[in-house]
């Protein structure tokens, strides 16, 4: 438990707040500082303060918002690892975008019935919280609606919660089987011929999935769960003719799906089933002239009230601090040039 050794507040808003905190435990605090005092670096840059560590104690400086929110930032940190969970890039990022918000995920109902939708538990890591507001509106809407569209740019999180909801469901017993699908299309390029036997020739297109799948349960029991049927991972293709009940059903990389196989997807949902689409419509690897199914579906029932639709923005990447401003880097660009093109079409005008 953290224990707040000081906190003095200088006169006048322009001057630094400065707060001292003391760790009981030299090994969680090291944890909570991490290898070579990065995660105090990443707080600073983030927040604008600075902070400096000796042995289990830090100090904070900085303006005094900035400065409470780092406090509540190392706290919230050093309570997770007591509880055996890690402190890595991700997980300081997470805690940034959470206390900004207070702490607050998942008010009014949620708070009431102890439930913990904000969070979702692997096998590898114990328990994983929302790291920003956009997840927690994804993870509140996949337990909230029947059909759940994500859109957003890569590094958000969007296949890794839904397959994580979707194991939930598997183990709390409210479907009965896990069915993970993607369009097979090539991004960019033509890999022809592709050699083995079916599951061979598409398991490339569906790794991710399968990567995904790990995190949450035993590989042993994943295998097993493939051979009985209980898990189903197939390309979207393989879904015509089918209705899918009592089944959590997800559809990733969505914006490769034509608008005819999105209705066909889409109408597979049978009684008692869950299904989660997602996709970045910024990354379609469709022919030119193909119209991706996504936006169309999107565009089509996202406002519906049975309907569940989360987008997610450049700062909800999560992967990567790099990723984050590359992804920003590209759509900045691309505003840049749609401007340019409006600029145009207005002077021809």
């Amino acid at each position: 438990m953290t224990r707040p050794a000081a906190a003095v507040a200088e006169p006048g808003e322009t001057k630094p707040t400065e707060i001292a905190l003391a760790f009981d435990d030299n090994g969680l605090a090291s944890i909570v500082f991490g290898h070579y005092d990065q995660n105090i670096a990443r707080i600073e840059r983030r927040l604008g303060v600075s902070a400096n560590a000796n042995g289990n104690q830090i100090v904070i400086r900085g303006p005094r918002e900035a400065s409470e929110q780092a406090r509540r930032v190392f706290e919230l940190l050093y309570e997770r690892a007591k509880l055996g969970q890690p402190a890595d890039e991700g997980d300081v990022e997470g805690a940034i975008e959470e206390t900004a918000y207070q702490g607050t995920l998942f008010p009014g109902a949620f708070e009431t019935t102890g439930d913990t939708f904000g969070q979702i538990k692997t096998r590898k890591r114990g328990v994983v919280r929302a790291r920003n507001a956009a997840q927690d509106r994804y993870l509140a809407a996949l337990h909230k609606h029947e059909l759940v569209f994500a859109e957003g740019p890569a590094g958000t999180g969007k296949t890794w919660l839904a397959v994580g909801h979707a194991v939930w469901l598997l183990e709390q017993g409210l479907v009965e089987r896990l069915i993970l699908s993607r369009p097979a299309v090539e991004a960019g390029e033509r890999l022809g011929f592709l050699p083995g036997d079916m599951k061979e020739k598409v398991d490339p297109y569906l790794r991710p999935i399968y990567d995904a799948l790990y995190d949450f349960m035993d590989a042993r029991m994943v295998e097993r769960g493939i051979q009985t049927g209980m898990i189903e991972i197939a390309p979207l293709a393989f879904m015509r003719g089918r209705t899918l009940s009592k089944a959590a059903i997800l559809l990733d990389e969505a914006q490769n799906a034509t608008a005819m196989q999105m209705k066909m997807f889409l109408t597979r949902l049978g009684e008692g089933s869950r299904m989660m689409v997602n996709g970045d419509p910024s990354q379609t690897d469709l022919a030119p002239g193909q119209k991706s199914g996504l936006s169309e579906a999107i565009a089509l029932l996202g406002r519906l009230e049975p309907i569940g639709h989360v987008r997610f923005r450049h700062g909800d990447v999560v992967r990567h601090d790099l990723v984050r401003q590359i992804v920003e880097a590209y759509e900045t660009a691309k505003s840049t040039e749609a401007a340019k093109s409006t600029g145009r079409t207005d002077g021809e005008k």
